[in-house]
């Protein structure tokens, strides 16, 4: 592989990331704003357009387009406990940590950062 193909390279995987990003900072306003009240930016209220997921047993109202970590979040859980009985929530956003792995929908070991909340989906954590 030349020099100017591992560029072209680099240069794809920096605009996937910083995509990455971008959707990972948008789901935490969505959230913060959602857990505030308010709209962002002067859209519209976010409690005018929800779809609702159950998580840990309790049903949780979200903006469509908030990612299950967030939701998560919002509903004032943690994702797992830790071998020693920590308590622990996603770290990186982007699915490599796997800090924020969850059971969703009876699937164990989930990623929840990378994943979008559906209407209906069951999430559970621990």
């Amino acid at each position: 592989m030349g020099r100017g193909s591992l560029l072209q390279k680099q240069a794809r995987l920096q605009s996937e990331i910083a995509l990455m990003i971008y959707k990972i900072v948008r789901n935490l306003r969505v959230a913060v704003a959602d857990l505030a009240g308010d709209g962002i930016g002067g859209e519209k209220s976010l409690s005018e357009d929800r779809i609702s997921i159950v998580v840990n047993g309790r049903p949780v109202q979200v903006a469509p387009g908030t990612s299950v970590a967030a939701a998560v979040m919002m509903a004032r859980e943690t994702c797992r406990v830790s071998i020693e009985g920590e308590a622990r929530t996603p770290l990186c956003g982007m699915g490599i940590c796997m800090e924020c792995r969850l059971t969703i929908n009876g699937v164990a070991h989930q990623r929840s950062c990378q994943l979008i909340c559906a209407a209906g989906m069951e999430v559970a954590t621990g």
